[in-house]
C-alpha cells in the first residue's frame, strides 16, 4: 500500500477531518499511517520537536496517527500576511514572501521538496493518507498545482472525493467537480464521500443511484452530520459563540490576519464560558476577560485596532476592572511599539502600541519556532503549563520584569516570558495552547472572574473526539471498499 488522496469539492467540505478520522480508523486496524498535506495555506499552524512549522490540521491528523509531528507531513505552508502576500514554509522554515501574483512560482519554488517528503513517509509507512486543498476544479490554478491533481497525478495515487451536503448542491458539486477534470484525472477519482448529512438515508437514496449511474463510480459513504465534534479547525475562525448561561464571560478580538485562534477551543466548548469571537469594539461590554490573540501581521492588525475603536473600549474595560490578556501578537501591541524596520510582516516602518505595558517589540527575520514547559504565577495562581511559540517578534522592556511563566524549550533554554501588570489586570504572553493545560485554564477563570470553574484536559478530549470520529466512519464508510482502492493489485 502506498497513499490515498483525500480531495474536496470545496474549501470545509471535510477533507482535514475525514483525513484525521481515517488515520485514526487503520491506526486501529494495525496499520502504521501517516498524515500528509503537500501544500496548506493556513493561519493555524503548529511546532514540531526539532523546531519547525506546520498547519494546525497535520497536526491533529498526526494525534490520530499517535506520531510526533514531523515537517514531511506539511512541507509547503503559506501563511497569508495580506490580501497580496503569503510567507512561505517550506519543510518547516519560511524561505521567502510571495505576492499573490507570484503565486505560480510556487510549483518551481517548493514541488521538489513535497515529493521528496512524500517518499520518505511512503518509505516509513504502510499507508500515507493525503490531504488536498480547496478545490481540484480551480482551472485557473491547474498549471502549477501542487496541492491536488498536479500531485495526485506526478506520485500516480488515486482519490476520494468528498462534499458538504449541509451547504446545498451536493450533487452539482461533484458532478461538476468530475466534468471540470481532465479525463486522466477524472480516472483518478475512485469514489465520492458525501459529509454532514441530517436525516434518513432512504430520502438521499434516488441522488445516490443517481450519481453513480451517472458518473460510474461508487458512492464510499454518506456521513452524518456529527454534533458538537471538538476537534481543531483548520483555519476559519468560528462564527458559532457559546450560548449557555455561563460563569464567565470571555471575548476574543477578531483581527483581520488573527493567527491560531484554535488556542480558545477549550474555552468555546466549555458549558461554564460565555464565549464569544467579537467583530466591533462595542461588542466588548459585558466581558470579565478580553483577549487580543496572534496576529500573522501585527502591525497592520495593530492599525485596526486603533483605527476602529478598540483601544477606547479596552482602557474603558480596564477602567472598570475587566482583565486582559494579549497573546503572542496580542501581547506585543499591549507594549509602546513595534518596530518592523526590514518589513518582514507588511510594509517597513513603526507602529505605536497600546501603550499597556513598558515594552518595544522589533521583529526579526529569524522566527522562534519553541515547544515548551514550565510554571506560571500571577494573581496568587500557581501551576505547571506546557504551550508552543511562533513569533518573530523580540520584546524588551521594565514590563518583562514581572514574567507571567518560566519556561524550558526543546533545547533546555531556560528562560522567562510575558508580563503582568503591576495591578494584576493584565497579562501577556508568548504562549500558544495556554487553555490546553487544565489548570491554567482553571486559574486564568478564577483571575477573570474570581469564580472556581473546571477547565478541560484538552489532550483527553481531543484522543476521545477522535475516537468518535472513527467510530463514525467505521460504521458509514465502506472500508473494504477504500482498501482495495489503495492496496496495488497483482
Amino acid at each position: 500500500m502506498a497513499g490515498l488522496m483525500i480531495q474536496g469539492t470545496s474549501s470545509d467540505a471535510g477533507k482535514s477531518i475525514l483525513v484525521a478520522g481515517l488515520c485514526r480508523v487503520f491506526k486501529r486496524k494495525g496499520f502504521s499511517v501517516a498524515p500528509f498535506k503537500p501544500q496548506n495555506m493556513a493561519l493555524n499552524s503548529a511546532v514540531t520537536l526539532d523546531g519547525g512549522e506546520i498547519g494546525r490540521a497535520q497536526a491533529l491528523q498526526a494525534a490520530a496517527c499517535g506520531l510526533e509531528l514531523h515537517t514531511d507531513f506539511n512541507p509547503v505552508l503559506l501563511k497569508p500576511s495580506s490580501d497580496m502576500n503569503s510567507q512561505v514554509i517550506i519543510n518547516g522554515k519560511a524561505v521567502s514572501q510571495l505576492a499573490a501574483k507570484e503565486f505560480g512560482n510556487i510549483k518551481a519554488l517548493a514541488f521538489q521538496s513535497v515529493l521528496e517528503a512524500y517518499r520518505r513517509l511512503t518509505d516509513q509507512y504502510d499507508l500515507v493518507i493525503i490531504e488536498g486543498a480547496g478545490s481540484p476544479a480551480e482551472v485557473n490554478l491547474r498549471k502549477n498545482d501542487i496541492a491536488n491533481m498536479g500531485f495526485a497525478e506526478e506520485v500516480d495515487c488515486p482519490v476520494i472525493l468528498v462534499s458538504d451536503i449541509d451547504r446545498g448542491g451536493v450533487f452539482a458539486h461533484l458532478t461538476g467537480t468530475l466534468n471540470i477534470l481532465s479525463k486522466t484525472e477524472q480516472q483518478r477519482i475512485k469514489g465520492f464521500v458525501i459529509n454532514k448529512f441530517r436525516g434518513h438515508l432512504k430520502l438521499l437514496q434516488g441522488g445516490l443511484d443517481w450519481l453513480e449511474e451517472n458518473t460510474r463510480k461508487p458512492v464510499i459513504g454518506v456521513l452524518p452530520f456529527i454534533q458538537d465534534l471538538k476537534l481543531d479547525a483548520e483555519d476559519a475562525v468560528p462564527r458559532l459563540t457559546s450560548t449557555s448561561q455561563g460563569l464567565v464571560n470571555i471575548k476574543v478580538i477578531v483581527l483581520p490576519r488573527i493567527s491560531n485562534h484554535t488556542d480558545f477551543e477549550p474555552l468555546l466548548a466549555n458549558p461554564k464560558i460565555n464565549f464569544e469571537f467579537v467583530r466591533e469594539a462595542e461588542q466588548l461590554v459585558g466581558a470579565d476577560l478580553v483577549i487580543i490573540p496572534g496576529s500573522k501581521n501585527v502591525r497592520d492588525d495593530l492599525d485596526f485596532i486603533l483605527s476602529n475603536g478598540w483601544k477606547d473600549a479596552i482602557e474603558k474595560h480596564c477602567r472598570y476592572g475587566g482583565k486582559l490578556l494579549g497573546i503572542c501578537g496580542g501581547f506585543q501591541m499591549l507594549g509602546e511599539r513595534v518596530d518592523d524596520l526590514d518589513g518582514i510582516e507588511s510594509t517597513a516602518g513603526t507602529t505605536n502600541g497600546l501603550g499597556l505595558f513598558s515594552m518595544t517589540t522589533e521583529l526579526k527575520q529569524q522566527k522562534d519556532l519553541k515547544r515548551v514547559s514550565g510554571e506560571y504565577d500571577f494573581a496568587g495562581e500557581k501551576g505547571r503549563l506546557t504551550g508552543y511559540e511562533i513569533h518573530c517578534g523580540q520584546t524588551t522592556g521594565k514590563s518583562l520584569k514581572q514574567p507571567f511563566c518560566h519556561l524550558q524549550d526543546q533545547h533546555g533554554n531556560r528562560y522567562a516570558d510575558g508580563a503582568i501588570s503591576d495591578d494584576q489586570q493584565i497579562i501577556g504572553t508568548y504562549l500558544h495552547g495556554l487553555f490546553e493545560n487544565k489548570f491554567l485554564t482553571e486559574s486564568v477563570l478564577f483571575w477573570a472572574s474570581g469564580k472556581q470553574i473546571i477547565g478541560y484536559d484538552w489532550q483527553e478530549v481531543r484522543e476521545n473526539e477522535l475516537e468518535r470520529l472513527a467510530d463514525v466512519l467505521e460504521e458509514h464508510l465502506d472500508l473494504t471498499k477504500i482498501l482495495q482502492i489503495v492496496k496495488p493489485s497483482n
